[in-house]
């Protein structure tokens, strides 16, 4: 029987909840949803005067002549997002070295995949819009949004197979790649050379921390990567491709072996058992102090500086610049002039773009790799998984209102239409893929099978 001083408090219910939520791998998809909602529903209420002021905030950081100021919109869109990418820069880093872009045979076709989901939704764009001031944003509906895209797939459980999750994760790393490239490349208007050859020099002198030097040290990379951010701001390249560029000159290495890391632990091990004495706390015994120690060196020295930075900016990322983004880019007043432009080139080439594109270019691009046999199917998927997983890649929602921002200029219609159709699209393709791998597609191995296949 629980004694009453026993039983958990109401607030170790609610830390319980909070912390089962954070690690459902749908929980940043649906905090970036309700952020969404937020915004929506904020920026077509009575205070929609407040919403716009807000971002409109000028906020000012520096001293004497350095002196950066920029509404709190840029402040989200080129700053807190430089640090989405540079994520997003550490998880492309890690699927080239062992992941699922990690050998040729296993690259081809969620590459493939990527590169018609990213063609295909190009040229109907630049078809609809040919002859129209629109033609710019061609680059909208190329994006994915690999949050959204897995928290969804997440919710289906063991329906899905595990190779088509990581099938879609290695196509959505692809698709981030042609998204930075296609930003430096068509999205960077003026360019500042001595800016930007101070944010080479900075970046080169990071790869020698790395490569030369062996610095695994986390303070010397964030210092030098603050400084490659700043440069490429003031360079004209969009300041996001810093912190992919700062993310592969991270170390990936480790400085210890598995069998040292092992008998370090079990010497450690020995040293903190022999060393408790009756009445003594670790506090007081400098043993078990040291035995400690030695184990917090052998985590040091066994892990890479690429693994641990990546944990300790995901929850960062999922959990507050995703959704701050959200909240502060989708709020898009829905108003008779918006509804009345619905059918505008712009509006279709984005909708198309993602919901029949991605389709038409994913699905197309795996069948005709397959027909050639070039590559296999990933383990236990069929042509309708892959079909599925095309439809969650028109998902583009992050990505695609990102490259809507840099596409047309601030306060244009264009922005508010591309918005509307990136919200109408990601939500069909998201239902689409949800339903068809729920009800059309084979299910996955029963839950023990699956559970073998995972380990």
């Amino acid at each position: 029987m629980i004694r009453p001083k026993d039983r958990p408090l109401p607030i170790h219910y609610v830390l319980r909840s909070f912390d089962r939520f954070f690690r459902m791998e749908a929980a940043g998809g649906i905090a970036l949803m309700v952020c969404t909602v937020v915004a929506l529903v904020w920026a077509n209420s009575p205070w929609a005067a407040a919403y716009d002021e807000v971002w409109r905030t000028r906020l000012t950081v520096g001293a004497g002549d350095w002196v950066l100021s920029k509404p709190a919109l840029l402040w989200i869109n080129d700053g807190l997002m430089a640090i989405f990418f540079f994520l997003v820069g550490l998880e492309i880093k890690r699927e080239l070295l062992v992941g699922g872009l990690s050998t040729p045979s296993r690259t081809i076709m969620p590459v493939a995949a990527a590169v018609g989901g990213m063609i295909v939704p190009a040229l109907i764009f630049f078809g609809l819009n040919t002859g129209h001031e629109s033609i710019v944003g061609w680059g909208i509906p190329m994006a994915t949004d690999i949050a959204f895209a897995l928290g969804i797939m997440s919710l289906l459980g063991n329906r899905v197979p595990v190779g088509l999750k990581i099938f879609l994760t290695a196509v959505a790393i692809v698709d981030d790649i042609g998204a930075i490239l296609v930003i430096a490349v068509f999205y960077t208007a003026t360019l500042n050379l001595t800016a930007l050859c101070v944010g080479l020099a900075a970046l080169s002198l990071m790869a020698v921390f790395n490569l030369r030097w062996r610095i695994r040290r986390s303070i010397p990379y964030l210092i030098l990567g603050v400084v490659v951010w700043f440069a490429f701001l003031l360079s004209g390249i969009h300041a996001t491709i810093a912190g992919v560029l700062a993310a592969m000159t991270i170390p990936a290495g480790t400085r210890m072996n598995c069998a040292a890391f092992v008998a370090e632990l079990r010497e450690a091990a020995e040293v903190f058992e022999m060393a408790i004495t009756p009445g003594k706390t670790v506090l007081t015994n400098r043993e078990q102090q040291m035995a400690l120690h030695a184990v917090e060196h052998a985590y040091d020295a066994a892990s890479t500086p690429l693994q641990n930075i990546e944990h300790a900016l995901h929850p960062w990322v999922s959990f507050f610049i995703m959704p701050v983004f959200a909240l502060a880019n989708a709020g898009v007043a829905l108003d008779a002039d918006v509804f009345r432009h619905l059918f505008s080139p712009v509006a279709l080439g984005v909708f198309f773009g993602l919901v029949a594109g991605k389709q038409i270019g994913v699905t197309g691009a795996c069948w005709l790799v397959n027909r050639l046999g070039l590559a296999e199917f990933p383990d236990r998927t069929t042509l309708l998984h892959l079909w599925g997983a095309a439809c969650l890649a028109g998902v583009g929602f992050t990505m695609s209102i990102f490259i809507g921002n840099l596409a047309f200029d601030e306060g244009s219609s264009l922005v508010a239409l591309s918005k509307v159709a990136i919200l109408f699209a990601s939500l069909v393709s998201g239902l689409l893929g949800y339903l068809g791998l729920r009800y059309v597609a084979p299910a996955g191995p029963a839950e023990g099978e699956e559970h073998i296949t995972d380990a």
